[in-house]
């Protein structure tokens, strides 16, 4: 059970979610409602060794694409 904690600043948010036996976690159902993820959409997860992992908004795809890929996007 996925659990919301308030960090004090609108907007801001954090919860927490099990991983199961597959390595599958469920986005809560605040957290889906609150950024629009409906079922089938596809969200990127990023990460990074010493900032850890990010799920960024779908409307951010395009701009991180950009910058990750910057010369096959130039054209």
């Amino acid at each position: 059970m996925a659990k919301k904690k308030d960090v004090g600043k609108k907007g801001k948010y954090a919860w927490t979610a099990t991983v199961g036996e597959k390595g599958q976690i469920v986005i809560p159902k605040q957290a889906r409602e609150i950024f629009n993820i409906n079922p089938g959409d596809t969200v990127l997860i990023l990460g990074d060794e010493k900032k850890g992992m990010a799920i960024p908004p779908q409307n951010m795809f395009t701009e991180i694409m950009k910058k990750i890929f910057p010369s096959q996007t130039n054209n």
